[in-house]
């Protein structure tokens, strides 16, 4: 009898410590990593979306307030900073494909950075939603951790806009394959980097599973449209909050 009342003590300690937000972060992705694996890499089995789901699930039953989550994962939460810095690696590695396809790309980087910003705050706009939430998706198709500078740049909740440059990079991965087999894109250059332009750094992990090719040009647009955003949301924010 003591020895159970042991259990559940320890236990009660264990779901109330941040330490086990950061347990329960790293064992739902890569639970979400081995089914992907054993799926043959399925776009649908997603590891981030799986340990997302995971996640959710895991902080309800345990009843764990988010602030306590957090404080446990924020550890990953300040590796996005290092991330950030990172993204210079792949701009480096693709100056040279970037100077022999410089124009298309681009174009390419402008047009995708654009039609994310429009499209999505046009629906949205339309759709009356709050003006909250509309300001966090300015910078959904950034990657998240200047995604969520510039939220904070221009006055919109950073954790907001985090979740949506998550679900962004997520739908990106999932659905890329499908709209870009539809588009009859061959060239793995092209998929690339349009994948990385509209879904960051999980859509290009997707892509340097299927292709090192692919996955090289998502890094450089994820790179690029990081250091675009940066100097361009902002103002684009405030030409259309007028």
């Amino acid at each position: 009898m003591r020895e159970s009342a042991s259990i559940v003590e320890i236990w009660v300690y264990l779901s109330g410590s941040p330490l086990i937000a950061l347990f329960i972060t790293l064992a739902a992705y890569q639970i979400g990593l081995w089914l992907y694996q054993r799926s043959a890499q399925n776009p649908i089995a997603n590891p981030v979306a799986i340990a997302v789901v995971l996640v959710s699930v895991a902080i309800e039953l345990l009843q764990m307030p988010y602030r306590t989550y957090f404080e446990g994962a924020q550890f990953v939460h300040f590796l996005l900073g290092s991330a950030t810095v990172s993204l210079a690696i792949p701009i480096y590695r693709g100056i040279q494909h970037l100077q022999s396809r410089a124009l298309p790309l681009i174009i390419s980087l402008v047009c995708g950075g654009l039609v994310s910003i429009l499209s999505s705050v046009g629906i949205a706009t339309a759709l009356g939603a709050d003006q909250t939430l509309v300001g966090g998706l300015y910078s959904k198709s950034v990657t998240a951790p200047i995604a969520m500078g510039i939220a904070e740049q221009i006055g919109i909740s950073p954790t907001l806009t985090a979740v949506f440059a998550v679900v962004t990079g997520i739908l990106g991965a999932v659905l890329a394959r499908f709209i870009l087999d539809a588009l009859g894109m061959k060239s793995w250059w092209q998929r690339g980097f349009a994948i990385g332009v509209a879904s960051h750094g999980i859509g290009a992990s997707r892509a340097f599973s299927v292709s090192p090719e692919a996955g090289a040009y998502a890094s450089l647009a994820m790179g690029m449209h990081g250091i675009l955003g940066a100097i361009a949301i902002p103002w684009i924010f405030h030409l259309m909050n007028r």
